[in-house]
């Protein structure tokens, strides 16, 4: 599940800033990531999970921070964004799990000679978060997540399913029209097999509905607030590949209930999680599991919100998050 990838929201973020530091790192592969700098190099760091998983970074991520008081460091996930090779071109996705994503989150921080950093993420950013600190809670000054997502069975049911689709007809007939009725009774494994198969037009097709059906259903505000990104073939065809075949693996964990089950790593952490009421994408429920394994974590419910992070009530938590985690390791 991807952030919102909408223009900049008129109120609440700080002002445009650009890179101070850029540059592509080496995986020991085929794959290399692309990885940037900005606000405050002396500042606090931070490392910021773009959702998808293939939605790939964009500028107003950097926003989110006081770039007087952070250093800001963003990087393009396997396969997608200015990392390469990029999955519109490259079908081939091997050495793309979640744990390869892990393993380059901490090459990076040991690249930039990082010893703690706050990790930031939303919709699948949240899960890749989740892991990368379970995984290196020793490297992890706090946490800020937004729209929960687990990669559950029962995520992905609502969503590719039987669930979302009763919320957005108009737009889940949309997303079922490549598929032949007789298919549709599993989704997931339809797409997996069009996106990865021998015609281009068929690749692209099924690319263009994934994306428009999650485009469409970000924002409490509907379909009109899409962004145009998510009709690109080029984008489409990356984030519908990656999302899909991280998606048919369950994340590549262990267990459906992994995170949860793990939890305890992490307790001691600060963190702040910022979830809307009205979440279509990543329904509340796995916030609420979320929290109630993790009551330390600071819980800012948004009345008026659905999953973009552009819905001003989640943009405005996530400042504000961002803020108070400033000021308290600052201290």
């Amino acid at each position: 599940m991807t952030d919102s990838i909408n223009s900049k929201p008129a109120r609440g973020l700080y002002p445009d800033i650009e890179p101070y530091d850029s540059g592509h790192m080496p995986t020991g592969g085929k794959h290399k990531i692309y990885y940037e700098q900005s606000g405050n190099p002396a500042g606090i760091p931070v490392v910021v999970l773009h959702g998808g998983p293939g939605g790939g970074t964009s500028p107003n991520l950097r926003c989110y921070f006081n770039p007087d008081g952070y250093r800001i460091i963003l990087l393009d996930q396997r396969g997608c964004g200015k990392s390469t090779p990029h999955a519109s071109e490259d079908v081939s996705l091997e050495d793309n799990t979640t744990w390869h994503l892990v393993a380059d989150i901490e090459a990076l921080r040991e690249k930039l000679g990082i010893e703690k950093w706050v990790v930031f993420g939303g919709s699948w950013g949240s899960t890749l978060a989740l892991a990368y600190s379970l995984t290196h809670p020793d490297r992890v000054a706090g946490l800020i997540l937004r729209g929960i997502f687990l990669v559950r069975p029962s995520e992905l049911d609502w969503f590719y399913q039987d669930g979302a689709s009763h919320i957005y007809p108009d737009i889940w007939d949309k997303f079922i029209a490549p598929i032949p009725q007789e298919e549709r009774g599993d989704l997931l494994s339809a797409y997996v097999k069009r996106l990865n198969g021998p015609d281009k037009a068929t690749q692209v097709r099924c690319a263009l509905a994934w994306s428009g059906w999650e485009g469409d259903t970000l924002s409490i505000e509907g379909p009109s607030d899409s962004a145009s990104k998510f009709s690109d073939p080029a984008f489409a065809l990356a984030f519908a590949r990656i999302e899909s075949w991280y998606f048919k693996n369950g994340g590549f964990f262990e267990s459906d209930n992994w995170v949860l089950e793990n939890i305890g790593r992490i307790r001691a952490i600060p963190g702040w999680i910022v979830q809307g009421r009205y979440d279509v994408v990543t329904p509340m429920t796995t916030a609420w599991e979320l929290k109630k394994a993790w009551p330390e974590a600071k819980f800012n419910l948004v009345r008026k919100a659905g999953h973009s992070s552009s819905d001003p009530g989640i943009l405005e938590g996530l400042v504000a998050a961002a803020d108070e985690a400033l000021v308290a390791l600052t201290r």
